[in-house]
C-alpha cells in the first residue's frame, strides 16, 4: 500500500464534515454521497458504471482485505469520483490479488479517504437523505469547499447514461469467461441478443454469453429501427436487454422512446435502470428515493408465489406503484420499504427487475431470470 497520504475530509452540502487520511487528493472530488452495506465486492462496486458521479461510502469497517484483480472489474475503469472507508489493511490477503486497493485507486487517479467515521456518515444520509458532497484535502478551506459542493449538479435530472455508454456497437467477446463462475448451459445457442448499453456491467454480458447467446452491445442512443433491422441483412435480433446504468431515468428520454417502440414487437428484459426505462415506456412513473438501495441481502418478494429472493441492489430511483397501466402487473416487491422491484406484461414477453441478478459476488437468487429471457427468445424465434 502506498503511504503518500495527507489530511483530508468529506463535506456534505448541509455542512457536515468528517475527517480522514486522503490518498491522491490534490483536487476536489465531487458527486452525490451514497453508502453501500455490502461486506464484499468493493472492486465490482467501484467499477460499476451505475455509480457514476457518486462518492462511495462503504459501511463495512474493513475494505480492501482481498486486494484487487482485473478479472473482477465490471467495466474498463473506476467509475466513482472518490471512495470513503473506515479502515484499510496494510497488506491484502488473497491468492488472486494483483494489487492493493489504495495503489489501484491512485493509479486510477481516484481519491481514497481513509479513517472516516463511516457509521456517522451513513446515519446522516439515512436521516437527511442523499446529499451532494465533496472529498477535499485539508489545504482547501471549508468555505471554498462548500461553494464547490453547492455548485455541483444534482443527481435528479442527470442523464449519465450518455457518459458511460459505448461509443459504437461491438460484439461481446467472452474468451476470458471463467467457467467456474458462470453456468455453461448453451441454452441460448443461435440466439442474437441486443444489449442497449446505458452503463452495462460486464457480468450481465457474461451471463448471456455463457448461455451461448451472440451478444451485440449497442450505444444508449440506438434507435428501435436499427434494432428491428437486426445485426445484419441475414440475421435478426431475438431479444433486447435494457441494461443497468446511472442517473435519473426520466432524463434518458431517448432510451424510453426506444423501449416504447420495441414494446410488444420483440422480447424485452430490463435490469435496474433498464427496468425504470421500460416502466416509463409502459406508462408508469418514477421517483427519487430518499437515500436509495445499495448493498447485498435485500429481501424481495416474488408476487406470483410468495417466494422471497435475497438480492443485490444499487439504485437511487424507483418505479411508483400507483396507477398500473392496463396490461401490466407488478411482479416483485421490496420487503424493506415495499417499493416496486419487478414488472411484467400480462400477454407479451416483456419483463424487468429492479435489482441485479448478475451481481458478483452475489447473492444469486435471481440468476434464473436470464434463463427466463432465453426461453422467451426461443419462443419468439420459433413463432
Amino acid at each position: 500500500m502506498k503511504s503518500d497520504s495527507t489530511g483530508g475530509y468529506i463535506l456534505f452540502e448541509d455542512g457536515l464534515r468528517l475527517n480522514g487520511d486522503l490518498f491522491l487528493g490534490k483536487q476536489a472530488a465531487l458527486g452525490e454521497a451514497v453508502f453501500n452495506t455490502s461486506h464484499s465486492g468493493y472492486q465490482e462496486i467501484l467499477t460499476d458504471p451505475s455509480y457514476r458521479n457518486q462518492i462511495m461510502i462503504f459501511t463495512a469497517p474493513h475494505i480492501g482485505n482481498v486486494g484487487v484483480t482485473p478479472e473482477d472489474n465490471e467495466s474498463e475503469r473506476v467509475q466513482v469520483p472518490a471512495a470513503v472507508v473506515r479502515r484499510l489493511p496494510a497488506v491484502p490477503s488473497n491468492w488472486r490479488s494483483q494489487n492493493d486497493l489504495s495503489t489501484w485507486l491512485q493509479e486510477a487517479e481516484t481519491p481514497l479517504l481513509v479513517g472516516v467515521d463511516t457509521r456517522a456518515a451513513t446515519l446522516h444520509l439515512r436521516n437527511a437523505g442523499a446529499k451532494r458532497a465533496g472529498v477535499f484535502p485539508t489545504a482547501i478551506p471549508e468555505d471554498q469547499a462548500l461553494e464547490q459542493v453547492l455548485a455541483s449538479p444534482s443527481m435528479k435530472g442527470a442523464d449519465l447514461a450518455a457518459e458511460v455508454t459505448c461509443e459504437a456497437p461491438y460484439h461481446f467477446d467472452n474468451t476470458d469467461l471463467n467457467p467456474r463462475w458462470h453456468t455453461d448451459t448453451q441454452a441460448g445457442q443461435g440466439l442474437n441478443v441486443a444489449v442497449i448499453d446505458f452503463g452495462v456491467k460486464r457480468n450481465i454480458l457474461q451471463e448471456l454469453a455463457c448461455r451461448g447467446c451472440a451478444v451485440t452491445v449497442l450505444p444508449a442512443s440506438v434507435s428501435a429501427d436499427v434494432i428491428l433491422s437486426g445485426p445484419s441483412q441475414s440475421k435478426k435480433y431475438h431479444g433486447v436487454l435494457l441494461s443497468n446504468g446511472p442517473g435519473d431515468p426520466q432524463a434518458v428520454d431517448y432510451g424510453v422512446a426506444t423501449a416504447k417502440r420495441l414494446l410488444n414487437r420483440i422480447p424485452l428484459f430490463g435490469i435496474c435502470l433498464g427496468h425504470q426505462l421500460l416502466s416509463l415506456a409502459a406508462g408508469f412513473k418514477t421517483f427519487k428515493l430518499k437515500f436509495g438501495h445499495r448493498g447485498a441481502n435485500h429481501p424481495v418478494r416474488r408476487e406470483a408465489d410468495g417466494v422471497v429472493e435475497i438480492t443485490s441492489q444499487n439504485h437511487g430511483f424507483a418505479v411508483a406503484p400507483d396507477n398500473v397501466p392496463e396490461g401490466w402487473q407488478i411482479t416483485h416487491i421490496n420487503l424493506n420499504d415495499h417499493t416496486v422491484e419487478g414488472l411484467a406484461h400480462k400477454e407479451h414477453p416483456v419483463f424487468s427487475i429492479q435489482y441485479h441478478p448478475e451481481a458478483s459476488p452475489g447473492p444469486h437468487d435471481g440468476i434464473g431470470y436470464f434463463d427466463r429471457f432465453i426461453k422467451e427468445m426461443i419462443r419468439y424465434a420459433q413463432a
